[in-house]
């Protein structure tokens, strides 16, 4: 992975957390999700002008990764309803690397470095510490909720692979990234009127401008990620993402003034030492 490609990941991951810092509008989650995923669409649109309409063959990734993206939110959904969000959340963004990686190996047949492995393990063994240990207690997680959780995981591997496949096929990353928004927003609107009808488009109206901000932040860092994966081994970018929770943890702790815990100082060096694995490899 090149310099600039790893210092771009790394502007991404901590894009991520500030968004989701950011996400404090008067709705539930899955509302607030709903309107960033419409800001991320809002944006695409004043895009589509400066791209390339996706060829035929492309097409199939945008739509795979739309309904892997769906099975990701709906289980976010469940997830919500089991269990402490807290933990299964960071359960799923811990686990994703490592089920990318195993199926980068048979997808785009991407065999990671001794390194690149050592950095993907500590990412996830410092994301998953942050996740038990920084704030919450393992004995507290159900079944129910593990099992969203990992449910959760396959969805992200499922759309990082499928994102990284179509970013490299199609004209450019930004051509596939446009329309993968614009169809994540249409398909989004449609899962939000099936879920919770049409009385909740006034209450995601007056949050417009949360949703443009946010989808923006959103947009750009998922934007970045889908470029670096056409130009550096999916696995080791899907991981490198992940540092977001590093990231979140420093806003955490500066910004809003919580405890840095020895748990918390254990998990922020496991991930660090990945991120330098997965740079030196």
């Amino acid at each position: 992975m090149s310099l600039a490609v790893f210092l771009a990941v790394l502007a991404a991951a901590a894009m991520h957390a500030s968004w989701n810092a950011m996400v404090k509008v008067h709705l539930d989650r899955f509302l607030s999700v709903t309107v960033l995923t419409m800001g991320m669409a809002l944006m695409a649109l004043l895009a589509v002008p400066f791209v390339e309409f996706p060829r035929a063959e492309v097409w199939p990734w945008i739509l795979a990764s739309t309904l892997f993206h769906m099975g990701y939110k709906l289980c976010l959904i469940g997830a919500y309803r089991a269990g402490d969000l807290a933990q299964t959340y960071p359960l799923a963004r811990g686990t994703a690397p490592l089920l990318a990686a195993i199926g980068g190996i048979f997808v785009v047949s991407e065999v990671p470095g001794p390194l690149s492995i050592i950095g993907i393990v500590l990412l996830c063994a410092g994301t998953l510490v942050m996740s038990f240990r920084g704030g919450g207690h393992l004995e507290k997680l159900n079944l129910h909720a593990v099992g969203y959780a990992l449910a959760t995981s396959v969805f992200i591997a499922s759309y990082t692979l499928s994102d990284g496949s179509g970013a490299r096929l199609a004209a450019s990353a930004s051509s596939y990234a446009v329309y993968l928004f614009l169809a994540d927003g249409i398909w989004s609107l449609i899962l939000c009127l099936l879920v919770r009808g049409p009385q909740s488009l006034p209450a995601m109206a007056r949050n417009w401008k949360a949703g443009v901000i946010t989808g923006g932040l959103s947009g750009t860092a998922y934007w970045i990620v889908m470029w670096a994966m056409t130009k550096a081994p999916i696995a080791a970018v899907a991981s490198l993402r992940e540092s977001s929770i590093l990231f979140a943890m420093l806003i955490s702790v500066f910004a809003l003034g919580e405890k840095m815990t020895v748990w918390r100082s254990a998990a922020a060096l496991g991930i660090v030492a990945g991120v330098v694995a997965l740079r030196l490899g």
